[in-house]
């Protein structure tokens, strides 16, 4: 479920759910949350205040890049909050969650893959603009999901999002990161011209989707 205009995210696997990046949305309506992720300390994926509720509420784990950590760090309770890097691998229950390089001017931002119990693969971009170690990186993960940011974001357009798109060759990319429909059909534009193989999901804020590991 996308949550804002941003990269806030809720992500359910048969036993965990995650609330990635939230921000502009409700404590009371996160409920159920076993994790938080936050990806950078950008006050579009960052709100303390509203992690701090978040957690208080549900007792859920917060996992945050090195920046966000400190703006954290009086909110939330000492063995709460896990502070990670790119390169490293936490597990939420039988859940993987990996931090990895981000290309966005932020001070220590991060992407997420996200490989479910059952071997489900998304990779939760935040804003990143594309980087080489990409396609080497969806050769080793084989994703089967991709958020791709196409606005909102320094640099950040439906090419940029299409080039995320292109590197990792997922089984489904996910236009998201910005409050206008029309550059998510630009980047569906692109995808069906130069990547037919790869379906387009455009998201609808607060819909559910359900997706399946590729056959």
């Amino acid at each position: 479920m996308w949550l804002n205009n941003y990269a806030g995210i809720l992500l359910k696997t048969p036993t965990k759910t995650f609330a990635i990046d939230p921000v502009d949305v409700k404590a009371k309506n996160l409920q159920n949350v076993d994790a938080i992720l936050i990806s950078h300390e950008h006050y579009d994926h960052l709100d303390p205040p509203l992690v701090a509720d978040i957690q208080k509420a549900t007792g859920c784990t917060v996992i945050a890049d090195v920046a966000s950590t400190k703006k954290l760090k009086l909110a939330l309770p000492n063995d709460k909050l896990i502070e990670i890097k790119p390169g490293m691998e936490i597990k939420v229950g039988e859940v993987s969650v990996k931090a990895e390089k981000s290309n966005h001017p932020a001070q220590a931002p991060v992407t997420y893959i996200i490989t479910s119990e059952d071997n489900v693969k998304v990779y939760h971009t935040a804003d990143s603009l594309p980087f080489p170690e990409l396609a080497k990186m969806a050769q080793k993960e084989n994703f089967d999901l991709v958020f791709c940011t196409v606005g909102i974001a320094p640099g950040a357009s439906p090419k940029s999002g299409f080039e995320i798109a292109w590197l990792t060759k997922p089984q489904i990319a996910v236009p998201y990161h910005t409050a206008t429909v029309a550059s998510q059909k630009e980047f569906e534009q692109l995808l069906k011209n130069e990547l037919p193989r790869t379906a387009c999901l455009i998201p609808q804020q607060n819909k559910i989707y359900q997706v399946s590991k590729r056959t």
